[in-house]
């Protein structure tokens, strides 16, 4: 049940103890006109092959590797598996870790959609600060700490199931623990709703949507980011390749798990069909490796990457162990796979979708 009233969890003493995180930065990325590869709001061109692929990619991912922070998760009690740590609220729901290493991935990962519309939280654009702003799926809750540092009017609420975000807080931030897919019951309309990387959450995102409609105020607006699943490829696809057969039985596995990673493809439709008017929809590129051309490309490039990397094994481990494949088979074939990502003469991309819709009316 979603509900305006925070979520505390105590430990073993019997006090509440607050959220904890280390620290909350968003990592500056110098960009000029000429990095972004599209102008006029539109979403860049496809990745087109660069012949020199290593000249930029160097310092770029020193870069990276460099950018992230430790967030301390010892404060709560999780599930154990595989040596990763998984959410207790709602075991399950949710087969991504909430582990330390899983909270620096998520990090680097907000900045690599940052980093994609030109170091920006939201493609919609809003007259004045909105008052009351939700951010489902929360995750480490640096998109809602940020946002609530650049619109110091607006109050910021971010929901999950994992209790792993920050101690220390804008006053216009809070968080809670709770499933975006149980009833909301908050007692306000929000203004701004934000959900981002939404692909593995969600048994019925079309029903999530409808929610989220009707808990924004009139003249409101919904704006989310995620990812169209499988890779495409510039090309004929490499079908013999490890990352190939990744994409297709990770495919295998969700379905078996009772999720589908196709729905994003959907979420214009979806839209629609809650009510909301005005839909943009933008999509952009994100390669593997530095096989594309232009510092826009392989600056995205290399922050995928190292998100991908970081972050096969925990994405495979129970979706592919549903295929009757053991942890050392899983992690074995992630090896392989982590190949194909730097190889450059394997041009594969990820496309990822931002879109965002108003609801019918007058703002207050």
């Amino acid at each position: 049940m979603m509900t305006d009233a925070s979520s505390t969890t105590s430990h073993d003493n019997g006090y509440a103890t607050p959220f904890s995180w280390a620290s909350s930065r968003t990592v500056s990325v110098d960009q000029d006109a000429s990095m972004l590869s599209w102008g006029s709001g539109s979403a860049p061109s496809l990745p087109s092959v660069d012949s020199d692929s290593q000249t930029e990619t160097r310092s770029i991912s020193d870069s990276i590797r460099s950018s992230t922070m430790t967030l301390d998760s010892s404060l709560y009690h999780f599930v154990q598996e595989n040596g990763r740590t998984y959410h207790r609220y709602k075991e399950g729901r949710y087969f991504l870790p909430n582990d330390t290493a899983e909270q620096e991935r998520l990090d680097l990962q907000h900045q690599l959609f940052i980093l994609a519309i030109g170091n920006k939280l939201n493609i919609a654009p809003f007259p004045r600060d909105p008052r009351r702003v939700l951010d489902i799926a929360t995750g480490t809750g640096i998109w809602a700490i940020e946002f609530a540092v650049q619109h110091p009017d607006s109050h910021v609420i971010g929901t999950d199931l994992s209790p792993i975000q920050p101690q220390f807080l804008p006053e216009n931030c809070r968080f809670e623990i709770d499933d975006a897919e149980d009833e909301w019951t908050f007692s306000e309309p929000f203004d701004f709703i934000h959900g981002r990387a939404l692909m593995s959450c969600f048994n019925d995102p079309a029903a999530v949507v409808r929610q989220a409609f009707d808990n924004l105020a009139p003249g409101g607006i919904m704006e989310f980011q995620d990812a169209l699943f499988p890779m495409n490829y510039i090309g004929e696809p490499p079908t013999e390749s490890a990352l190939y057969r990744w994409n297709n039985m990770m495919l295998e596995g969700v379905t078996r798990l009772g999720r589908s990673w196709s729905n994003v493809q959907h979420y214009h439709r979806y839209f629609e069909e809650a009510g909301f008017v005005n839909i943009v929809e933008r999509r952009f590129y994100w390669p593997t490796s530095p096989w594309a051309k232009g510092h826009y490309f392989k600056t995205v490039a290399a922050y995928f990457q190292e998100d991908m990397l970081t972050g096969l094994e925990a994405m495979s481990l129970k979706v592919l162990g549903v295929l009757g494949m053991s942890p050392e088979q899983v992690r074995e074939f992630v090896e392989e796979v982590k190949k194909d990502f730097r190889d450059t003469s394997i041009h594969a991309y990820l496309t990822v979708t931002y879109i965002y819709g108003h609801k019918p009316g007058l703002p207050a």
